[in-house]
């Protein structure tokens, strides 16, 4: 009672000065983002939903319908030109497509990456997760250190030497496909392309952890990055959190525990698999020192290799499917290659790989309209002039693939699929196509994932022929990264080639 009595005589005193407290802030809060906007709304760009919110609410209410968020920053580049400004809160991002800006920054280490993305992955729900590796580095010599220890591993003579495990995971693909062409079942291609991904992943690093365990993760980095706050305070959410949480730290210790194990195999001198976690503990061991915060890196770099190069392969395949199954004409070219390269070959060769010139150009035309890994972003350091607009220090670049890939301006009838883009003699799209980045910071793993993606794609051509079902919808699905909404489900026949 004591307690409440002198509660209930302070509430009077300190709730007003709360409240004035409280204003002011909020005051000098307003007055910092209309500096903000005094600074930069000379910039081009769509006009707020809100003055202290920004553009937010339009790309929340996009998300909310289900819909491409990428689609609306093509309209605003379409409307706005090369350069347009996307505030929320007191944010400042630049949406940026000429060819010559991309160039100068993506090319450029100057220009470290954006730290309100990337820094969201570092943690999942208060357990580490991507942490500082190579796709969410933000230091330099940080991110140098990293990728001179991981470059060996991704290098073309040990990839070559990987061709086999792409074929030998693909076959179990086939055998699945076999099932359902002879029990006349549909085949959800998506869900079956991301189980051989996840099964090549797992072959190449020998750990096992389950499906279950990456769809999780992958799914809820989705709805972290396009709801950071609003998904985690649901209280419907709680159960799923503590799952994708046990699920992040089971993937960390698995890789612990293979690291170490590893590790100690060699130091013993025994016989380990020449797989990609032994080239990485082999040039890690040719550095002049490794501490506990580059071991730390170590398992970094393998959740992310873990998570990227499962769910971007298994999209691109996906969308492939889905075009090829949509253009009659091209699938007959592609197959026709494949019959004439591979023939009746069950084990595809890289030198194979590299003279399927027009399954190349099919798989590049697929990215171009489907970049999974959308676009890219960067802190701006120094003041910039971009298309004669002065663009200030302090805002972050967005550089969107998707955006400019499906823009007259670079691409005539940009939203045919045309593979004959990619013909070896067609001039080269210049700083306008970059499904895995540009520049030092380009993905590593992207010659990994084209050819798994080649491999299992001769394979399907070689040994089936697929029909979509009818009525599926062609729409994207945006969850971060992009996939078919549909699933892509498929009708499978055996080929009856002599």
């Amino acid at each position: 009672m004591a307690i409440l009595s002198v509660l209930s005589a302070w509430i009077p005193l300190v709730l007003p000065l709360f409240l004035c407290v409280f204003f002011v802030a909020f005051l000098g809060y307003c007055l910092y983002i209309k500096y903000v906007h005094l600074k930069y709304d000379h910039i081009p760009g769509p006009p707020r939903k809100s003055f202290i919110l920004g553009h937010s609410p339009i790309l929340v209410e996009v998300m909310k319908k289900d819909g491409v968020v990428h689609d609306t920053f093509l309209e605003w580049a379409e409307t706005y030109g090369p350069v347009y400004r996307i505030n929320i809160l007191h944010y400042v991002m630049i949406g940026v497509y000429c060819p010559e800006a991309t160039k100068e920054i993506l090319m450029s280490p100057k220009y470290p990456k954006d730290k309100f993305l990337y820094k969201r992955l570092f943690n999942l729900f208060g357990q580490r997760f991507l942490g500082n590796g190579l796709v969410t580095a933000l230091d330099h010599e940080q991110w140098y250190k990293q990728r001179r220890i991981m470059d060996p591993a991704f290098s073309s003579l040990y990839l070559r030497g990987l061709t086999s495990t792409f074929n030998e995971r693909a076959d179990k693909l086939m055998d699945k496909l076999s099932e359902h062409a002879e029990n006349k079942t549909v085949a959800n291609m998506l869900h079956l392309f991301n189980c051989v991904a996840l099964d090549v992943i797992t072959k190449v690093q020998a750990v096992f952890v389950g499906y279950n365990c990456v769809f999780k993760i992958d799914f809820t980095v989705a709805h972290f990055i396009n709801h950071p706050i609003l998904f985690q305070f649901k209280p419907q959410n709680w159960s799923f959190i503590n799952e994708v949480r046990e699920a992040s730290h089971l993937l960390r210790s698995t890789g612990a525990q293979w690291i170490n194990q590893r590790k100690t195999a060699m130091q013993n001198g025994e016989d380990v698999p020449k797989d990609i976690l032994t080239q990485i503990i082999k040039s890690a061991g040719q550095e002049e020192s490794m501490t506990k915060e580059d071991e730390e890196f170590m398992l970094d770099n393998f959740v992310t290799f873990f998570i990227a190069g499962q769910e971007t392969t298994a999209n691109q395949l996906s969308f492939c499917v889905m075009e090829l199954g949509r253009h009659p004409d091209i699938l007959e070219k592609a197959r026709k290659e494949v019959d004439e390269v591979i023939g009746m070959k069950r084990e595809i060769s890289y030198d194979d790989l590299g003279n399927l010139t027009y399954l190349s150009q099919v798989l590049k035309e697929t990215l171009r309209l489907y970049p999974t890994a959308p676009g890219t972003s960067r802190d701006l350091i120094r003041d910039m002039v971009i298309e004669g607009v002065h663009i200030p220090k302090g805002v972050t670049c967005m550089f969107n693939s998707y955006t400019s890939c499906r823009m007259e301006k670079f691409f005539k009838d940009p939203l045919k699929f045309d593979p004959d883009r990619f013909h070896p003699d067609a001039p080269k799209p210049y700083y306008c196509y970059y499904p895995f980045a540009l520049g030092p910071r380009a993905c590593l793993g992207q010659n990994f994932a084209q050819l798994e993606a080649k491999v299992v794609m001769a394979k399907l051509l070689q040994r089936f022929d697929f029909t979509l079902v009818p009525g599926q919808s062609f729409d994207i699905k945006d969850t971060g990264t992009l996939r078919p909404k549909s699933g892509v489900p498929c009708i499978i026949k055996h080929r009856h080639t002599k």
